[in-house]
């Protein structure tokens, strides 16, 4: 595409936190950006609409209308969505128009997403980010592939991302998230199922004790803390990311004992959030607790112990 990046019509699928942290700070440097965001049709609308308004985001009325203007679309969306968003863009996309998958899907996933947007002329490339985006922002590490990766990360190193490419193959990035998801997702389970069911013994602080002996380097107090605020906030998303890592175990004919593990816990809190168990969604103080003991207490306050 001739026109440089910074003057691309950008488009964003999905308008959660992770497009919205894109849009804001592409606005910033004066980049031409649209976004469309399936909440956009319900009453969850509102609080979209006003952050777009707020930093000059232009809303599209559905993905096939988004596709149509851009020039380089984001699919930042929930990762079971990623193959759907590709179906739903493709019939649209312009010629040419780089499609980049953010989203933790598994590498069979990729390349199906790959196939809607390629076959329909668009240029669809891979990227899997490689932690958590809110401290980062547009600099999250971002690990590309497919056959157009190495041309798109100049592009995109341009627009302000800091992309490296994994492989000129699709799905070998998203399988080095993937794989990273099994550790750093199952972590965050198994931190709640210990913490939690320690709380209940009265052995926490033991645990937390024989834990720094063993990992020095780590503050279990506040890596506890954080894993418990990431899960009560994103279960929900992180549940059906971790579903996409069975999935790429499955690929290999390897039963995915542990990510479906995590699967169902990181489902199970975000259950309990939706009850309103941690406070009411959206409330700052909700993502605030500085002391996991707190969460924990909330959990055993509602289980019921075996005689």
């Amino acid at each position: 595409m001739s026109v440089a990046s910074n003057q691309w019509h950008v488009g964003l699928v999905g308008y959660g936190e992770v497009g919205r942290i894109l849009a804001e700070d592409l606005r910033k440097d004066g980049v031409r950006v649209s976004a469309y965001d399936i909440k956009l049709g319900d009453d969850r609308a509102k609080p979209l609409q006003d952050h777009a308004a707020g930093i000059g985001v232009a809303l599209a009325s559905s993905h096939a209308d988004l596709a149509a203007q851009a020039d380089f679309i984001v699919s930042a969306v929930t990762a079971s969505q990623a193959v759907p968003v590709a179906q739903a863009c493709a019939p649209a996309v312009k010629k040419g128009a780089w499609f980049l998958d953010f989203n933790s899907a598994s590498p069979g996933a990729k390349r199906r997403a790959a196939a809607l947007i390629d076959g329909a002329g668009g240029r669809y490339v891979e990227g899997a980010v490689m932690t958590s985006v809110p401290p980062y922002r547009i600099k999250v590490p971002l690990l590309l592939g497919g056959s157009g990766a190495r041309e798109l990360a100049p592009l995109l190193v341009e627009l302000g991302f800091d992309a490296k490419v994994a492989s000129d193959q699709l799905g070998v990035a998203s399988a080095v998230k993937m794989c990273r998801s099994i550790m750093i997702k199952g972590m965050e389970a198994m931190v709640i199922e210990s913490f939690t069911t320690a709380r209940a013994y009265g052995v926490e602080d033991a645990v937390l004790a024989s834990l720094a002996e063993t990992f020095p380097s780590i503050n279990w107090e506040k890596q506890g803390a954080y894993f418990f605020q990431r899960v009560i906030e994103h279960g929900r998303r992180r549940a059906e990311e971790v579903r996409e890592v069975a999935e790429t175990v499955r690929e290999i004919g390897l039963t995915p004992w542990s990510a479906q593990g995590t699967a169902e816990r990181q489902a199970w809190v975000a259950d309990l959030a939706d009850e309103g168990l941690f406070g009411p969604k959206g409330a700052k103080e909700f993502a605030r607790s500085p002391d996991w003991r707190t969460e924990a207490d909330r959990i055993l306050g509602r289980l019921k112990p075996k005689e």
